[in-house]
């Protein structure tokens, strides 16, 4: 019994751990979000800076992980809970990645003439912050229920994101001064989807704890 609240004990110090990576993911995500909307080059540029605090967690957990496996060889669910926090652990790092891809393209669209406002950009972006809030609350809480409505939430992402690239061509086919900029916005709101696309994949991974059932690739429906 002792052995085995001992092994409790670690799992939840591994929970812990990716939560914390977690906070560090999604602000990430949200500052470069509010640069790239406002085009605020300073706040972009903390973002680049603060990467470095993401993956550095990244390895701590990755080490963290082995040693659980290696010494103490768990089995089903524990296996899973373990697993699962390595996978969640690389989608994590994943979102630090894509807010510094977001980041630079606010610190390019700062030094250019602000683009006209679209809405559905902002759309987007309000839909993924709450993609990536809802997944992270699921791998709180265990939620299998929540964590297919987060899939669910991604056929809006791609469908903003296809609504944008469409406006977009047909603003540059328009005004040819306006290109440069519009495909450093196109491209933009691809890091905005794949924001969605990654928590998604946290989403799929929580039922993958809970249940034991993956979902990957065929989350949706």
């Amino acid at each position: 019994m002792e052995q085995r609240a001992h092994f409790s004990k670690k799992l939840e110090d591994l929970k812990v751990m990716v939560l914390r990576m977690a906070a560090l993911s999604e602000s990430a995500v949200h500052k470069a979000i509010r640069a790239y909307l406002e085009n605020d080059a300073d706040l972009a540029e903390a973002v680049i800076v603060g990467d470095e605090a993401i993956n550095e967690m990244e390895d701590d957990i990755d080490n963290f992980s082995l040693e659980l496996l290696a010494l103490d060889q768990p089995m089903a669910v524990d296996l899973r809970t373990i697993v699962g926090a390595q996978r969640i652990t690389v989608n994590l790092e994943r979102l630090g990645d894509e807010a510094v891809n977001l980041a630079h393209r606010a610190i390019f669209l700062s030094t250019r003439p602000p683009m006209p406002h679209n809405p559905k950009m902002e759309d987007l972006a309000n839909t993924v912050k709450k993609m990536l809030s809802e997944a992270l609350k699921a791998y709180i809480d265990d939620d299998v229920s929540l964590a297919g409505q987060i899939c669910r939430m991604d056929d809006k992402a791609d469908d903003l994101t296809i609504a944008i690239l469409r406006q977009m061509v047909a603003d540059m086919v328009a005004e040819s001064r306006i290109v440069e900029r519009g495909v450093h916005a196109i491209i933009g709101a691809r890091h905005l989807e794949r924001v969605g696309d990654l928590s998604t994949n946290v989403a799929e991974t929580v039922v993958f704890i809970v249940e034991g059932t993956s979902m990957k690739h065929n989350c949706r429906g």
